[in-house]
């Protein structure tokens, strides 16, 4: 481990898993630089016009989200800000097209092929960083956020519009989440792992209609939208082994609570067959 990394508390035993045997989608040798780095960057997973009824349902609920900002306080909550950057969580739940394409072929080979036969989604969000956000978002892991057994899980970062270095594309810091879950603390724009990468940092680019896909335990951020009129849409999606569970520490103890709400936390893949509603 590096010298200047801390570990989250609950980070107690972590040993990094790789996953062998078939493959669906992935090459060996994606499948190794993950499990080495981290990060892949498919950037032709998805069409992009076939996207598009996707997105239009997305920015319907984004525009809600927006609007609720503008009553709150400063325009904002928590780590979202009006006119800015939002969080649209749980699409799934009020959109049939955003649930049929967590079922897509291209994340049910990906989990096959990274995680396992047993998978869920776990989480689903759309965030849209809108011109002139001059603010990047602090590197984090997803596992910071809250903690969650097996600490390992998945982040599949859709690209809806081109996100290029300019507009706010993912970076990335390989090799640092074979560590397990660091300690993060909070900041004005989110929780924070550190302000300065242990080792260096590589951009992620990807066109509308790329993935970026890495480890809930991979350190990353994105950049600020330095362009004047393009929004950056990202929809990400995350997957979680069956049995996983959100582990939350009280005052000395510990609560346990499974990962498996039905409405949206549904198979994706059961004995590695793929599981469609």
């Amino acid at each position: 481990m590096n010298s200047n990394l801390s570990l989250h508390s609950l980070n107690q035993s972590f040993h990094w898993r790789n996953r062998s045997g078939s493959l669906r989608r992935l090459s060996e040798e994606q499948r190794q630089h993950f499990n080495e780095q981290g990060f892949l960057v498919i950037p032709d997973a998805f069409d992009p016009s076939a996207l598009q009824p996707l997105i239009r349902d997305l920015d319907a609920a984004e525009e809600g989200v927006d609007a609720f900002l503008r009553t709150q306080p400063d325009g904002k909550l928590f780590i979202a800000r009006a006119d800015d950057i939002t969080f649209t969580t749980h699409l799934v739940t009020r959109s049939e097209r955003a649930r049929e394409f967590t079922h897509s072929a291209f994340f049910q080979d990906t989990v096959y092929d990274l995680m396992g036969e047993d998978v869920r989604l776990y989480w689903d969000q759309a965030v849209y960083k809108k011109p002139e956000t001059d603010q990047p978002f602090p590197w984090h892991q997803d596992n910071g956020y809250t903690f969650v057994e097996p600490q390992q899980y998945l982040t599949c970062w859709v690209a809806l519009t081109e996100a290029t270095v300019e507009s706010g594309c993912p970076w990335v810091v390989p090799g640092v989440h074979l560590n397990g879950t660091l300690r993060h603390e909070m900041t004005d724009l989110g929780w924070e792992c550190f302000s300065d990468p242990p080792r260096q940092a590589v951009a992620a680019p990807v066109p509308a209609g790329g993935v970026v896909v890495f480890s809930s335990l991979t350190p990353h951020k994105t950049g600020p939208n330095l362009t004047s009129d393009h929004v950056r849409k990202a929809y990400i999606i995350q997957f979680a082994p069956e049995g996983a569970a959100l582990i939350q520490d009280q005052g000395g103890g510990t609560n346990r609570s499974l990962c498996n709400v039905p409405e949206r936390q549904y198979w994706i893949l059961k004995g590695g067959l793929p599981v469609s509603d």
